[in-house]
């Protein structure tokens, strides 16, 4: 809902409750200057928020709630697709090993180093 952010009483107001507060202003057949007095906003930050949600820049975040809906699987789609992800495995695959040898190789020079000036 909202949370008081400092001393002087900022109200942040989570994304959910600015969209509830718009769809509501755009279902009911009542002015917005009505609706924040009731919500205890001002007609202002209504009238903003309803800009900023025709703007798009209201995006809800994502919630754990579980969709009754089939959703996609996220798998590649056409022939291409998969032959990109398989080859991109690979490189995947083969860049961890390269990136394991280097480790290695840097651990294996700095032994060496350390040796070479105890002796």
């Amino acid at each position: 809902m909202a949370r008081i952010l400092c001393k002087e009483r900022v109200v942040e107001y989570s994304i959910d409750f600015k969209i509830s507060v718009v769809q509501l202003t755009d279902r009911l057949g009542v002015k917005v200057t009505q609706i924040a007095e009731v919500l205890g906003l001002h007609p202002v930050m209504v009238y903003r928020w309803r800009q900023e949600y025709r703007e798009g820049k209201f995006i809800a975040k994502p919630t754990r709630k579980i969709s009754m809906t089939k959703e996609q699987t996220g798998q590649p789609e056409t022939a291409k697709e998969r032959s990109e992800l398989v080859r991109l495995r690979k490189e995947v695959i083969a860049l961890r090993k390269e990136n394991s040898f280097l480790k290695k190789w840097e651990r294996y020079l700095k032994d060496q180093k350390r040796r070479d000036s105890d002796s």
